[in-house]
């Protein structure tokens, strides 16, 4: 198993700044009065994907890097909620939001692709 040096060259990793992205484009919509609510929440909270993936990466040892990586996962659900919450307020449509799952889950997958490896590498 090849060793990935930094958290840049992890797949999962690019796929959460995908997802960033992604989010950032979709409030960029929303009215100004979620600016400091749902706005910021989502947003926030797309960012901490990547960035827990970063940081367990950059811990160094596979109990801590295993443990961001259950914080990413978490976060993917209450990001997944505050899309949910924005279909309702019909600040995004069902396409949308059909997109932006799909990464989801995608990135969950990997997530747990991930976890599985550096737990049978410990093993």
């Amino acid at each position: 198993m090849a060793v990935i040096e930094s958290f840049r060259d992890l797949r999962v990793w690019q796929t959460a700044m995908d997802l960033v992205t992604e989010c950032y484009r979709l409030t960029r919509r929303f009215p100004d009065c979620e600016r400091y609510g749902l706005t910021s929440q989502l947003q926030r909270v797309a960012v901490s994907v990547p960035a827990n993936i970063a940081e367990g990466h950059g811990r160094g040892t596979t109990k801590s890097f295993l443990n961001f990586l259950w914080i990413a996962n978490g976060s993917l659900t209450e990001l997944e909620t505050h899309l949910l919450i924005a279909v309702r307020l019909g600040y995004i449509d069902d396409e949308e939001l059909t997109h932006v799952l799909d990464l989801i889950r995608q990135i969950g997958r990997m997530l747990i692709a991930l976890r599985r490896s550096l737990q049978a590498r410990d093993d």
